[in-house]
């Protein structure tokens, strides 16, 4: 059986959670508090960030969001990911790249730092320009997204991939912390009800931070 180490607010976490149901792996998670700094944690990858995912029985250790993704890519083939000719496989990668970089330096890691980080350790309220900028970023993203969607079924092409994938996993958590006005983006909108409405981003949708509540739409799947 394979352990994920993961956090809930992780969006790389989200990416391999949603890659590994929709593969049918089956798998424990495992809470790793990114300001815990366990050294048990810390022997897995050095680099002390999630997700990682372990399996003692195997002896197999895997770190890094997209090496995980590509190593079940490669192993099992229900569910392919990254599909198409080599032009379309590099698209999907390509995607995947806009999502796991710049969303989240645009948007996700702002709204963890100002309405995560600051609540739950420095005890300060957020910077309410830096969100705003945030949030205008993110529409940005969002305009991108409509295009995409205008123009294809599916982000990177004819069928669910990687890209989705990764997409969803970072809109989910910055949408979980209120950084996503959806008014104006009824095709990206569209995309996501169909992806929230699959049995892989249930669990994602029932999950709560302790302190911290996600607003009223976030796991409606008609929202």
């Amino acid at each position: 059986m394979w352990q994920l180490y993961q956090f809930p607010l992780c969006p790389f976490s989200r990416k391999v959670r949603l890659l590994l149901s929709e593969k049918g792996i089956a798998y424990e998670l495992e809470r790793e508090n990114p300001w815990d700094g366990r050294d048990e944690f810390y022997a897995l990858n050095p680099a002390g960030r999630t997700p990682v995912l372990h399996n003692r029985e195997k002896g197999i250790t895997l770190v890094d969001s997209r090496a995980i993704c590509e190593y079940f890519e490669e192993t099992v083939d229900k569910a392919p990911m990254i599909v198409g000719t080599a032009q379309n496989r590099a698209e999907i990668r390509r995607l995947v790249a806009l999502f796991d970089e710049n969303f989240f330096a645009d948007v996700t890691l702002p709204f963890l730092n100002e309405r995560m980080k600051k609540r739950l350790f420095l005890r300060a309220p957020p910077d309410s320009q830096l969100l705003r900028s945030a949030m205008k970023l993110a529409n940005d993203h969002l305009d991108y997204m409509d295009w995409l969607i205008d123009n294809r079924p599916w982000l990177a092409g004819s069928q669910m991939s990687l890209a989705d994938l990764a997409a969803a996993a970072q809109i989910s958590v910055a949408d979980y912390l209120g950084g996503i006005d959806w008014s104006g983006h009824e095709q990206t909108r569209g995309w996501y009800s169909v992806f929230k409405s699959r049995p892989s981003f249930r669990p994602l949708l029932s999950e709560r931070m302790d302190v911290i509540q996600p607003p009223a739409h976030y796991a409606d799947v008609n929202a």
